[in-house]
């Protein structure tokens, strides 16, 4: 504690190099904050980038070896709503309705907004990091990958192919699987994944022995379906509104934030003992870019 002018002035040296420890300490604090689990690739200052990943099977006591996770990320008048949806798991979501109203009202202005506030789509799922030259400590580890629709697309291609002399391959077999070689590229501002593409067939690692320890590394994937996962219907109806500011009104309803009839209670930690019904879908397409919500997630953090 500095107690008098003369203290202050001698200090000054010394203050600087203080405050760039305590500076050191809060950026090493904000990075512990950010779950180390999931692999998120690197791009130059061009915004082109490149790795090579290897999806993998269903973790130990899964069936499958990915999950869909919904989301929204929009800002409002009152801040930033970004928050998974409860159209992931099947419950109705209160971002959903107030967009399915807003865009039958007829109103261009109405859908506008509702275009701004749509579902965005993203897959986890874990990986055996091959290649990583921004950060190549990265390779060899297993780790979780979150990505979006055009990616899962190309998995899906690999799977189903469209012409008959494609073979079909499981892209997450060990054996009989390829590695991914991801190719980012800045188009219009946006990241771009077109160019990415499969490899030839090969087997992930030297051995049975180390293929076991891989897939024994793998991350838990339908925890982040758990409930806990999720705010419930009225605490989302609450942030929105605040975020909204106030009531959006529409001819059909005046009222877009009120709790549905069909909409359950639910007890912190409590599981749902029925289904709600799902959210009905507005008639315009999701968001299925798969950095729009880490784009959201920055722009929140740096305001």
């Amino acid at each position: 504690m500095t107690e008098s002018f003369a203290a202050l002035k001698r200090s000054r040296e010394t203050s600087m190099e203080r405050l760039t420890k305590e500076l050191d300490k809060f950026s090493n604090q904000t990075k512990k904050q950010e779950d180390d689990r999931f692999w998120r690739p690197e791009v130059d200052k061009s915004g082109n980038g490149y790795a090579v990943i290897r999806f993998l099977p269903a973790p130990q006591g899964e069936d499958v070896p990915w999950v869909r996770l919904w989301s929204h990320g929009f800002q409002g008048a009152g801040g930033w709503y970004i928050e998974n949806s409860l159209t992931t798991i099947n419950q109705q979501d209160p971002v959903g309705e107030l967009n399915s109203k807003l865009w039958n009202s007829g109103n261009e202005k109405d859908k506008e907004q509702a275009r701004k506030q749509k579902r965005k789509l993203n897959y986890i799922a874990n990986i055996y990091v091959v290649k990583d030259p921004a950060h190549p400590e990265n390779e060899g580890k297993v780790l979780l990958f979150k990505f979006g629709k055009k990616i899962f697309d190309k998995l899906n291609e690999k799977m189903n192919p469209e012409f008959e002399d494609e073979s079909p391959i499981n892209p997450f077999d060990m054996w009989q699987g390829a590695n991914f070689k991801l190719k980012i590229r800045n188009v219009e501002s946006y990241r771009n994944y077109d160019k990415s593409e499969f490899d030839d067939v090969s087997e992930l690692g030297s051995d049975d022995d180390e293929r076991e320890q891989i897939w024994k590394s793998e991350h838990a994937l339908q925890k982040f379906l758990a409930l806990d996962q999720f705010k419930s219907y009225a605490e989302l109806s609450t942030r929105l509104e605040r975020v909204l500011k106030s009531s959006v009104k529409t001819e059909e309803d005046e009222n877009p934030f009120a709790a549905p009839k069909t909409a359950m209670a639910r007890e912190p930690g409590k599981v749902a003992e029925a289904k709600s019904a799902p959210a009905k879908k507005a008639s315009f397409e999701d968001d299925d870019d798969e950095d729009a919500l880490a784009m959201f997630e920055k722009l929140a953090k740096d305001d």
